[in-house]
């Protein structure tokens, strides 16, 4: 069996998948973009602007779940741009502190025309 998490505090699910799911003693969330759970809305600007709100939607699914970005073991990142890395990776690195496992690429485009997308998987312990 698996635990659903759902917050207010993250977007909503834009099709049929869960905000993320605890298994056993791990966490897999859905990737995460820049919606401001909110309104709804993509938030505007560039690669930073976006790659925060990507973590505070991160922050609140890890907060429901009671977890922290120190659980997390294991990061995968879609970015539009890889010019974009260095500016990506300057928002990201004040977040996961404890350097988790990573994937990053570059992708021909994400959901809603979006500059990111990161999804998690967390030890829950």
């Amino acid at each position: 069996m698996f635990k659903v998490i759902q917050t207010s505090n993250a977007p909503a699910a834009i099709g049929p998948y869960s905000q993320a799911l605890i298994h056993g003693n791990m966490l897999y969330s859905s990737g995460q973009i820049p919606i401001n759970p909110q309104n709804g809305q993509v938030v505007e600007g560039d690669i930073k602007a976006q790659t925060l709100q990507v973590m505070k939607n991160i922050s609140a699914i890890l907060e429901e779940a009671g977890l922290s970005f120190t659980d997390v073991i294991k990061t995968t990142c879609f970015i539009k741009d890889m010019n974009d890395f260095a500016a990506f990776n300057e928002i990201y690195a004040e977040y996961f502190t404890g350097k988790p496992a990573r994937s990053c690429v570059e992708v021909a485009r994400l959901p809603k025309d979006v500059l990111c997308e990161v999804e998690v998987i967390a030890f829950v312990g």
